[in-house]
């Protein structure tokens, strides 16, 4: 397996010059992921509990399940797919050199529509079951699963269950190094900070192409395995 600083070198060659394309896209995902995860912005509701009748109260308990029911579709039809196709969009410029990232976000999501938003499913679906049960284990789950998304993307033959399974034996002994990977970027994150956040537009792709440089190491790394 290579360092940290091999999978960010990598990143930052793939970015030399496609910035701009790789922070349009990222703010195009972010204004989506408002609209499904805070849908109530959208629709403000002023509540004074104890000048409402029953039958007002009812009204408004139901509004707000409704909002929380569309932010719950909208999150797994429409954020699910997204998030792949963001992650994805990344791997693309990585291997390929294709910078045409916010394209490729939306094509690589609605291809093969239906499986990949079911994969995506299974994969929160399990990783909350097991979060319910310790925190701890949740967390390994969560590293175990998160090559899903390329390998959905990567290998249309492969059923939902069988790419999550495909992850979990992918990162097999490599867990530890994508939380190490991830760690490496706590410094970057607390510089945004100051930024008001502005700075996440040029972190996230950074994060992104560098954890697509993962995949693609641990990848090799599976397949030789599976060679030998």
């Amino acid at each position: 397996m290579k360092t940290n600083q091999d999978y960010k070198n990598a990143a930052l060659a793939a970015l030399k010059g496609n910035w701009a394309p790789a922070v349009l896209a990222t703010v195009l995902f972010m204004l989506i992921t408002l609209v499904c995860v805070f849908p109530g912005q959208l629709y403000s509701i002023k509540i004074d509990a104890s000048s409402l009748s029953a039958d007002e109260a009812l009204a408004t308990l139901r509004t707000m399940l409704g909002i929380m029911g569309i932010s719950f579709l909208l999150y797994i039809f429409l954020l699910y797919p997204l998030t792949l196709g963001f992650m994805n969009t990344h791997r693309k410029l990585l291997v390929e050199g294709d910078n045409n990232l916010s394209s490729n976000m939306f094509s690589i999501a609605f291809d093969g529509y239906g499986r990949k938003v079911w994969g995506m499913f299974l994969m929160a679906l399990f990783t909350m079951l097991w979060t319910f049960l310790f925190i701890i284990p949740g967390i390994v789950k969560a590293f175990a699963y998160a090559m899903t998304p390329y390998i959905l993307e990567e290998h249309p033959e492969l059923s939902a269950n069988e790419a999550i399974d495909r992850s979990v034996a992918m990162m097999k002994g490599h867990k530890f190094d994508l939380f190490y990977l991830m760690l490496s970027f706590i410094g970057w994150g607390l510089l945004c900070i100051p930024t008001l956040m502005i700075g996440t537009l040029w972190l996230n792709p950074y994060i992104y192409t560098s954890m697509a440089a993962f995949y693609e190491d641990v990848k090799a790394d599976y397949e030789q395995i599976a060679m030998d």
